[in-house]
């Protein structure tokens, strides 16, 4: 059972992380929870402090990723769509055969969405774009870095308690 166990938290890690870069995941909650199932294994004793602070990170985390992007967006003129042209940008960029597709992909979204909720400005569109497209940026680091140190801890933890489980 810890061997399942381990997989699917090690399987969770990763998806944490692709999840920090696609919107459609929550990056950091997956990962908590691939952190939770390692140390719901026998060989792993319950720390509910590590536990405890990096649930609270994730949840953290979780929260801001929707409002730095929202900040961005109004601090340079913007509407709601371009939060949303950012993320269909963001899902089309990947989706595309085209280098960098998901840095090009958020910032297109935003000036579109932008141009569509006023389409009689293009600078301020263009300005609105930058400002989506910089919290997107800023959130989506975040993001990243957060679910890569969980991974950090998960390898630590593992590598001190790899002889519990292969022995």
């Amino acid at each position: 059972m810890d061997y399942a166990l381990l997989l699917i938290a090690f399987i969770l890690m990763i998806v944490g992380i692709l999840g920090s870069i696609l919107p459609v995941l929550p990056g950091p909650p997956i990962s908590w929870v691939g952190l939770l199932l390692l140390y719901l294994t026998k060989a792993v004793p319950i720390n509910y402090t590590v536990l405890g602070v990096t649930l609270a990170i994730a949840l953290v985390v979780g929260i801001l990723d929707y409002v730095i992007p929202a900040k961005g967006t109004k601090r340079f003129g913007g509407s709601k769509y371009g939060i949303w042209g950012t993320n269909i940008g963001l899902v089309i960029g990947i989706l595309a055969p085209i280098p960098f597709g998901f840095i090009i992909g958020p910032f297109v979204g935003a000036f579109v969405g932008e141009l569509l909720n006023d389409s009689k400005d293009s600078k301020k569109a263009f300005k609105a774009a930058t400002g989506s497209f910089m919290g997107f940026l800023a959130s989506t680091f975040m993001k990243f870095v957060v679910s890569v140190v969980f991974l950090g801890i998960f390898l630590v933890k593992f590598w001190e308690y790899r002889g519990a489980f292969f022995s």
